[in-house]
């Protein structure tokens, strides 16, 4: 990401918009945001330049969350919004994240248009820009916080008086608004990676790196630990033991609450094929229907939207509620998940026993073609030894990747041993048939 690129993809924006009907009838407007990457200053300033010379006015927010660029999008009626984060990746990477109009993710094809207009105008095509009043106004929207903090807790059924929560904010977007909302729900907040400097974003702490909050937590006796990604777009916990609580328990713990109060639309829960299967097999016990979407929250709301579904996830703690974030929402989750312990007195070790998870080996075979693992009769033939073999308490997964030139084998299994067996043999046979 270099500023001349930002700038660029956020011209084009702007046109792909406008020429789509977007801007018609009124001046447009951008909520533009960030996390506290170094480079995101410099990235910023040419996210905003670039609107503001193609006639939009901006409203600045600064460092949120990405679910609050997408709320604040959608409750200042923007036609668009700007996020500026590498979200778990480190503190080098960068990236630029588009909203429409309500919040909402750009679809497919306005993305791939947005990325033709740069590339023509990169090469040399001057853009037609507006001059004297026509160009974007500028503003900072310094409300951005308090609003958004507001609206979370408002989304919560029950306050949470009485826990000690520790969170940890990977030193990110979160590291104050997280503390905030906490705090008004009434829980009693200790933090750890909650001081930015722009360098030290996801550096040994947050959601890839739970140790240090396993041992904030039990060290000072917290109900529960919540750790976010640089972004706040993702959630993941810690019970009072320092036992880690992954995206599947938080939302089978989140499901068996919303349907309790009703809020559960059509008693279903979306997740994607990576989910472990206990999960799938406690959703059945529970009476909650399970719909399972490929790997990427995008198309877990996709299904959630077309479908008019209320929650939806991955393992990796994306979690969508989709009466009160239009996007995954890390603060949101963890409320949601504290204010189920405050509720039932239970703690969040009892609550996530709902679910067993089974033993899951993940094993990347590379330097095949990925694109024939659909269509190979030797690879076939492997995966349904394999399924006979695990029976009902296993399960077997073939996943080209969709970055990397490789393919991804998933093996769950009652025993560890038979999944790494299992696992192991089936990467064995796609060198075989695909290498």
């Amino acid at each position: 990401m270099t500023a001349e690129m930002t700038l660029g993809l956020s011209v084009a924006a702007a046109h792909v918009l406008a020429e789509a009907g977007t801007f018609e009838g009124h001046r447009p407007t951008a909520v533009v945001g960030r996390d506290p990457r170094a480079s995101g200053e410099f990235l910023e300033a040419a996210v905003v330049a670039g609107l503001a010379s193609a006639g939009v006015d901006v409203l600045r927010v600064g460092v949120l969350p990405t679910p609050a660029v997408a709320y604040l999008t959608g409750a200042l009626g923007a036609d668009l919004g700007v996020m500026l984060s590498a979200s778990h990746n480190a503190m080098p990477d960068n990236g630029i994240k588009f909203f429409a109009r309500g919040g909402h993710k750009l679809a497919d094809e306005l993305e791939d248009r947005i990325e033709s207009v740069y590339e023509e105008h990169r090469t040399g095509a001057p853009w037609d820009r507006p001059t004297g009043a026509g160009v974007g106004r500028v503003r900072d929207y310094e409300e951005g916080l308090d609003r958004y903090v507001a609206h979370l807790v408002g989304a919560l059924p029950n306050r949470l008086d009485g826990l000690k929560i520790v969170l940890d904010e990977a030193h990110g977007a979160a590291a104050k608004v997280s503390p905030e909302a906490f705090t008004r729900a009434g829980a009693e907040v200790v933090t750890i990676g909650a001081d930015p400097d722009g360098l030290n974003i996801n550096d040994g702490c947050g959601s890839t790196h739970l140790g240090r909050l396993k041992a904030a937590v039990v060290e000072h006796g917290a109900a529960l630990g919540i750790a976010h990604d640089g972004d706040a777009d993702r959630c993941l916990a810690v019970d009072h033991t320092g036992a880690e609580v992954d995206g599947d328990q938080i939302l089978a713990v989140l499901a068996l609450a919303m349907r309790e109060r009703s809020a559960l639309r059509s008693d279903t829960v979306v997740a994607t094929v990576m989910s472990n299967l206990g999960f799938k097999l406690a959703m059945e016990r529970e009476g909650i229907r399970l719909v399972q979407t490929a790997v990427g929250d995008r198309y877990v709301l996709e299904e959630m939207k077309e479908k008019d579904y209320a929650l939806g996830g991955e393992q990796s703690g994306h979690v969508i509620v989709l009466d009160h974030a239009t996007t995954g929402d890390g603060t949101l989750t963890g409320l949601l998940l504290a204010a189920r312990v405050a509720r039932t007195g239970r703690t969040l070790r009892d609550l996530a026993s709902v679910m067993e998870r089974l033993p899951q080996v993940l094993v990347n075979v590379p330097d095949v073609d990925k694109s024939r693992v659909k269509t190979s009769a030797e690879l076939a033939t492997a995966v349904t030894e394999a399924e006979r073999e695990l029976g009902e308490t296993g399960r077997v997964l073939l996943r080209p990747s969709g970055t990397e030139p490789l393919v991804r084998v998933m093996v769950e299994a009652a025993d560890i041993d038979q999944a790494r067996s299992v696992a192991s043999r089936l990467a064995d046979a796609v060198k075989s048939a695909l290498g």
